[in-house]
């Protein structure tokens, strides 16, 4: 199907692949059918995207509890395991099968072709490959396809990285946007001028780069400023094994239609209109081993349904608001943690962060700031406290740790990336 079919021809692809993910649940899914069983759902009589409002939704508390309940195939077709996070909780497994490895090499295949991807370009993949990552053997996976160059860095060691770019000439990075600050950090420190060697773009993956008008945030500009390289957010997740990506207008993620049906939903899981924050819930199309029905995400941002510039019709994703899970309420202030994230990015004061929010004795939540101040002056110390109550009329409170401390803090064992949020409230999980 081509990136610029008519909304109509799209929308009837999206209901023939719909009927054949009823049939697949409901003959083969346990979770799915005990649903339909208990909701008195006839499946034939779901024939569009609208009649999806029919159908209750699921959530990341459904996966965890009856994790192997979702699971459509016998184990013996199984090929992959990946598993989420765990940011939210425990973490959930999902179970690959050789056509599900295929669907997820085309989506990742079009993600890179979306971000301008060429064959004779040369990925430096800055991201774990192991540990039932499924994003890195995605990327790896959709760059084969694509006849591109791959070298499999692995995440960290600045100084590795900056030695690998200049002795192979990557034209491309695939990083974490925090971790290419530390990497121009280093080049800084090493006298190393990023703009003389081969890399001229960057997929920025796992934070935001902009803000919902799509003008880069912090992050981005921080970027930019120090390394004159284009960068291309993208967005996805383990369980929906689809990815939205920019392309070169950097005006939101774009949908795929033939893989997923995106839905952004209300509190009372009404449609919202376009422009309006809503709970992503989406479909999975031609999943085999764990296929999802209107799974929730917890993930808040808007769609835009205008044509974009470079000529896909495909909705396009904002970037992410916050999870529904980690909005903070303090006192009186809502906070989602990637707003506080731009804020102490925005602050020369501190070099590096981890907020952790909690429950007070009266059960509200409070937050503490754990920051590697740029000196321990007390100067210092009243610029940060002066900007953090300009900027979130309200106080945080403020613990000042070491470059070590604040290593183990975000590096704990076994996790996969940064930890930058940690939620201790009670029935909330640990996460970033």
């Amino acid at each position: 199907m081509s990136i610029t079919t008519a909304p109509d021809k799209v929308k009837l692809m999206q209901e023939q692949k719909l009927q054949e993910l009823l049939q697949h649940i409901s003959k083969n899914s346990p979770f799915y059918k005990e649903l339909f069983a208990q909701h008195g759902i006839d499946i034939n009589a779901i024939k569009t995207i609208e009649d999806l409002a029919l159908i209750p939704t699921t959530g990341k508390e459904d996966l965890q509890k009856r994790n192997n309940d979702f699971l459509c195939v016998p184990k013996d077709q199984v090929i992959e395991y990946a598993s989420t996070s765990g940011t939210l909780g425990s973490p959930v497994t999902i179970a690959l099968t050789e056509n599900d490895l295929n669907r997820l090499t085309l989506n990742e295949y079009n993600s890179f072709v979306c971000a301008d991807g060429q064959p004779n370009d040369i990925y430096q993949l800055m991201l774990t490959l192991d540990r039932q990552f499924m994003a890195g053997i995605a990327y790896y996976s959709g760059l084969r396809k694509l006849g591109a160059g791959i070298i499999r860095l692995g995440p960290g060691v600045p100084s590795l990285q900056l030695e690998t770019i200049q002795r192979l000439n990557p034209t491309a990075i695939v990083a974490v946007p925090s971790f290419i600050l530390k990497l121009i950090q280093a080049a800084k420190d090493h006298n190393i001028d990023l703009n003389q060697t081969s890399v001229k773009k960057a997929i920025c993956i796992g934070e935001n780069i902009r803000n919902t008008d799509f003008s880069l945030n912090i992050l981005g500009k921080k970027i930019t400023e120090a390394w004159d390289i284009k960068l291309y957010s993208t967005y996805a997740s383990t369980e929906m094994q689809t990815a939205f990506t920019e392309c070169s207008h950097g005006r939101g993620g774009h949908l795929q239609p033939e893989l997923v049906i995106a839905e952004l939903l209300d509190e009372d899981n009404n449609l919202v209109p376009a422009n309006t924050p809503g709970e992503l819930t989406i479909t999975t199309l031609g999943v085999e081993g764990m296929p999802l029905l209107r799974y929730k995400t917890g993930d808040i941002c808007m769609y835009f349904n205008e044509p974009c510039a470079c000529g896909r019709t495909s909705l396009r994703l904002s970037p992410i608001i916050g999870r529904k899970k980690q909005m903070i309420k303090f006192k009186g202030t809502t906070l989602y943690p990637p707003a506080m994230f731009d804020l102490l990015n925005e602050m020369e004061e501190v070099l590096d962060y981890v907020i952790e929010v909690y429950s007070n004795d009266i059960g509200m939540d409070e937050v503490l700031l754990h920051l590697l101040p740029l000196d321990d002056s007390k100067a210092c110390d009243n610029r940060i406290r002066a900007y953090l109550q300009a900027r979130l009329r309200v106080s945080p409170h403020v613990s000042y740790i070491t470059a070590e401390q604040i290593q183990k803090m975000q590096f704990p064992e076994a996790v996969r990336k940064a930890v930058k949020f940690i939620d201790k409230r009670v029935n909330q999980s640990e996460g970033n």
